[in-house]
Parts: structure tokens; C-alpha cells; sequence
């Protein structure tokens, strides 16, 4: 898990990374994916300009004395992650360290971390001082699962735009509160 550690970046770079990606396209699935780019970017934007971290949450945190790092699996891209990454990083900024691990650059981390199956991400590590997973987090919050199974359970009453703009408009609403309020249980 250290080796992956390594190789993760800061949440600044990331944003660099999706900001780079979006202006100069150097692969065709760049290219494919320059409409997630440019809403991942308002969207982690946005999440930052409207982001403080909540007060209660911060004194669990305290109260839970983790002194490990968090390593997030993601890619910019992400509609889930353009609005979890941003508030996980800054909550726990200058608390816990925080690196981002880009998926696609190498499937081996989040093959170990699958959800049903599939690479969904973001994937949020909590590992310990030595580098140990303690538990795993993601790819969306409760209540984002539960729309996607109402999405999935009649998908001609309950469309996939339906569900697509639903999650959203939580996503703004919530700010990542649920997600932070999540992985500090599993702290």
C-alpha cells in the first residue's frame, strides 16, 4: 500500500491533472471524456467555493485520535468523485495526509477495492501510520446508493436522467457532508 501512496498526488495536483487534461488532450480518452472534464471541474469548483467543514464533524474527528492517512482512488472525471473529493480533501487538510490515486494509471489498487464487481469510484483508503487498510470507503454516499438502486430497481419510471439529476442536486445541496459524516464512522 506504500507504493501506491507514493505514486498518489495532492488534491492541487489533481485539479492541475483535470485542468491539463481539458486543454490539452493527449489521449483519445481524454478527448472521449471532455465533457466529464469540464463538469467535473465546475462541479469540484463549485464544491470548494462552497465547502467550510462542519464544526461537529471536525470534534469526532478529533475525538477519534486517527493518526493515519486517507488515500482516495479517483479520476477527474467522476461525477461522484468531482463531488466527494474535493470536501474528503479539504476536510481532513491539515489534520491527516491526503493523496489521491489516479485509477486508470494503474487497475491494480482498485481491483482490491471493487464495489459489486466494478472499478466505481472514488474508492476512500483510511490506512493507518504503517500504511495498513483499516476500512474503505465509497463510491457515493448512502443516499446516492439508494437512488442508483431506484434507478436500477424500474428504470423506465425512475429514468437514468432522472437519477443522474436527482444525485446532483444532493451532491450541491449536501456539500459532502454525508460522505466526510461515513467515513468518520469508519475511522
Amino acid at each position: 500500500m506504500e507504493n501506491y501512496w507514493n505514486q498518489g498526488i495532492s488534491f492541487e495536483e489533481y485539479l492541475k491533472i483535470a485542468e491539463e487534461r481539458l486543454a490539452n488532450p493527449t489521449t483519445q480518452s481524454d478527448i472521449d471524456y471532455k465533457p466529464y472534464y469540464e463538469l467535473g471541474i465546475q462541479r469540484m469548483d463549485r464544491t470548494l467555493k462552497k465547502f467550510s467543514p462542519d464544526e461537529e464533524q471536525l470534534k469526532k474527528l478529533d475525538g477519534k485520535n486517527f493518526d493515519g492517512k486517507i488515500l482516495i482512488i479517483s479520476e477527474p472525471w467522476c461525477g461522484d468523485a468531482s463531488a466527494t473529493v474535493p470536501a474528503v480533501a479539504k476536510f481532513f487538510e491539515g489534520r491527516n495526509d491526503v493523496r489521491i490515486f489516479l485509477r486508470d494509471s494503474d487497475k491494480t489498487l482498485i481491483n482490491q477495492f471493487l464495489t459489486n464487481g466494478t472499478e466505481s469510484i472514488p474508492k476512500v483508503l483510511i490506512l493507518d501510520k504503517d500504511f495498513n487498510v483499516k476500512n474503505s470507503w465509497g463510491p457515493r454516499p448512502k443516499y446516492g446508493t439508494e437512488l442508483l438502486m431506484k434507478y436500477k430497481a424500474d428504470p423506465e419510471v425512475y429514468t437514468k436522467d432522472d437519477f443522474y439529476n436527482e444525485l446532483q442536486v444532493y451532491y450541491a445541496r449536501n456539500r459532502g457532508k454525508d460522505a466526510i459524516q461515513e467515513i468518520l464512522e469508519l475511522l
